[in-house]
């Protein structure tokens, strides 16, 4: 059996959705575009050496949180590098790492360390851990880390 791949259906802007992932995420390449005349159908493409489909032709307005893609982060400075591109040029940022681009489609950036951090076997450090992540956007691991220690975090953005 082949690999299992994610199809995102999209209006009209699935090579450009395609190149943009593939410029942002690392051992990402474009595939095959197929086309009828002018007109892109779909594309085939691998964001860190998964494969996905583009397809257009969506005629209802959107995606939905039903799906989303989670970005695992070593560092804070992975968090931001992704976070940043992928809500600039029209993106909404969302609770707790969750974000939206600016084609509509959900993505979680999330650092690494934070199924160890809300997962303390010791229940009121994750619980600090925890309510200092429901108060942010973009995760802040050090913001975390001061809160599961109990120590007063300062805000972030």
């Amino acid at each position: 059996m082949r690999g299992i791949k994610s199809c995102l259906w999209f209006a009209t802007e699935a090579e450009a959705a395609a190149t943009y992932y593939v410029s942002l995420f690392p051992d990402s390449r474009m595939g095959s575009v197929m086309r009828a005349g002018d007109a892109v159908i779909a594309v085939d493409f691998e964001l860190n050496g998964q494969p996905f489909m583009a397809l257009n032709g969506r005629q209802s307005v959107g995606f939905t949180d039903a799906v989303s893609f989670v970005v695992p982060c070593e560092t804070q400075a992975d968090v931001d590098l992704y976070w940043h591109a992928l809500v600039s040029e029209g993106g909404e940022e969302g609770q707790c790492g969750w974000l939206k681009d600016r084609f509509g489609v959900s993505w979680q950036i999330v650092p690494n360390e934070l199924g160890a951090l809300l997962g303390d076997p010791d229940r009121e450090k994750a619980g600090r851990a925890l309510q200092a992540m429901l108060g942010m956007r973009k995760l802040d691991i050090a913001a975390l880390r001061s809160a599961r220690d109990g120590e007063v975090a300062a805000s972030t953005p």
